[in-house]
């Protein structure tokens, strides 16, 4: 019963709520926000207390149905409690939507969660697919919401690239039965051993397929097209949530593949995890760059997104306990980091109508705050020490430099370091600027009032980067008891 709370009830109220469009728009916001509490608190419940459920059986190998395990769990609870920070944003940043636009972009955004969290949950392979197309077409609509040629545009390049990522899931998903795995059901728990898995030519080619396919959503070259395009033009709650956990989708599908259905020490040292290590390696640094020579606002942090994600999908892809640990810590700091980034950006957008990096000079002046949280997710997504961004970096370049990989082992802390490098430039000449622009500033004090509804949890999201960065230890054994 919980468990079917915490997947159905956002796409129920969802469903309800263009019934409820003639309510006032402080109903339906206090409902929308009292269900995603409510979500929040089974989410928790869960984490705790294990749950099952079966909806339909196909057949004896495609069955819809879901359980609960600790990685799924970990991936609900950061969904759940992100997902109400950028709908309590989002109160204050759609207030200048027509009210039928704001109100379906409520309706998309509930069932978007619902699909995420049925997503983290399924207990199958087929499920899992299934919940990811969901996300696919229930995200889209965020991408259109501005109705623009633009937003057409790049929202129809989203959903082409979603689905070929979703053909090449499923093709893999083929050759993996044919190749003479006869269960697509996950693992109880995580496995780091051979497992059940029958590895061959085959299976191997499934495996690379579906985490190629599954990487889609990550921004894994070379399928990251439709992330810097669909971010810009989507409002600045919608390219936080997409950027901060729609792509984690495809980081929790690759882990799924590699180390709850395949076996992570029969695919170790095959063509399958060098291929998938330099794509990855590669993704950094061409995101890092792209990043670097972007001066729009929000293309920037959607190119930045492209190769910080890609930082967790390296340490996947070590397919070691070490190397997962550390793509996990970089999970959750992308996810509140990013988050935050998106905001701030947005809430500067939202305030003065300007999206050109250049155009912010002296931006501190008026938004100071704003500017503040802006600064400090920087630090933490550049990896400054005592942030999270840090803690994670390091855990990765050290288990890469401690594996036999060739030029791998020593081309991954490079990439990472020379990443760093490139994002501290990209961002901090936003900061610089903003705070101390000297006589080109654009911005006189008091031009713009900020909003409290926008900054609060652009603060909390800071707090949270801060503090687990400071108490890594503490998030890092939660994440090792998965």
């Amino acid at each position: 019963m919980i468990l079917a709370i915490s997947m159905f009830l956002p796409a129920l109220l969802g469903l309800a709520l263009p019934f409820l469009s003639k309510t006032s728009r402080a109903f339906r916001n206090g409902l929308s926000l009292g269900i995603q509490g409510i979500t929040l608190l089974a989410v928790i419940y869960i984490f705790f207390k294990p749950q099952a459920l079966e909806l339909w059986t196909l057949s004896p190998m495609m069955t819809i149905s879901y359980g609960t395990d600790g990685m799924g769990s970990f991936f609900a609870l950061l969904i759940s409690l992100c997902w109400i920070l950028v709908s309590v944003f989002s109160i204050r940043y759609m207030d200048h939507y027509h009210s039928s636009r704001e109100n379906l972009f409520m309706v998309f955004c509930l069932l978007t969660e619902s699909a995420l969290i049925s997503m983290c949950y399924a207990d199958n392979l087929f499920s899992m697919y299934l919940s990811y197309e969901l996300v696919t077409l229930c995200s889209l609509p965020l991408v259109l919401q501005d109705r623009t040629p633009d937003a057409i545009k790049f929202g129809l390049k989203y959903l082409f690239y979603s689905m070929a990522g979703a053909f090449m899931a499923l093709t893999g998903m083929f050759l993996f039965i044919i190749g003479g795995n006869e269960s697509l059901m996950f693992a109880d728990q995580l496995s780091l051993g051979f497992s059940f898995f029958v590895c061959n030519p085959k299976t191997l080619l499934g495996v690379f397929l579906m985490c190629l396919g599954f990487g889609t959503k990550a921004g894994l070259f070379p399928m990251q097209g439709w992330l810097p395009t669909a971010h810009p033009v989507a409002p600045a709650p919608a390219s936080a949530l997409l950027s901060g956990l729609v792509a984690k989708a495809g980081v929790l599908g690759v882990i799924r593949v590699l180390y709850y259905l395949a076996s992570p020490r029969a695919v170790a040292g095959t063509w399958v995890q060098t291929v998938l290590l330099s794509l990855a390696v590669f993704t950094v640094f061409m995101g890092s760059m792209m990043a670097y020579r972007e001066q729009g606002i929000k293309k920037r942090l959607a190119y930045s997104t492209v190769s910080q994600i890609s930082y967790a999908l390296i340490g996947i892809f070590l397919l070691t306990s070490d190397g997962l640990h550390g793509a996990m810590l970089q999970v959750v700091f992308h996810a509140v980091v990013k988050i935050c980034l998106f905001l701030s950006a947005g809430a500067f957008i939202y305030t003065t109508g300007k999206t050109e990096v250049k155009e912010f000079n002296g931006i501190g002046r008026t938004m100071p705050m704003t500017l503040l949280c802006f600064t400090l997710a920087s630090i933490s997504l550049i990896g400054i020490p005592p942030t999270g961004g840090f803690e994670s970096k390091w855990q990765l370049c050290l288990t890469a430099m401690g594996l036999e990989l060739g030029i791998l082992s020593w081309l991954i802390p490079v990439v990472l370091l020379v990443s760093a490098v490139l994002t501290a430039g990209y961002l901090l000449p936003i900061v610089t600027n903003g705070f101390f622009p000297g006589k080109t500033s654009a911005f006189a004090e008091g031009d713009y009032k900020e909003s409290k509804l926008m900054w609060i949890p652009m603060i909390i999201l800071v707090v949270i980067a801060f503090g687990f960065g400071m108490f890594s230890d503490f998030l890092l054994g939660i994440i090792s008891g998965l």
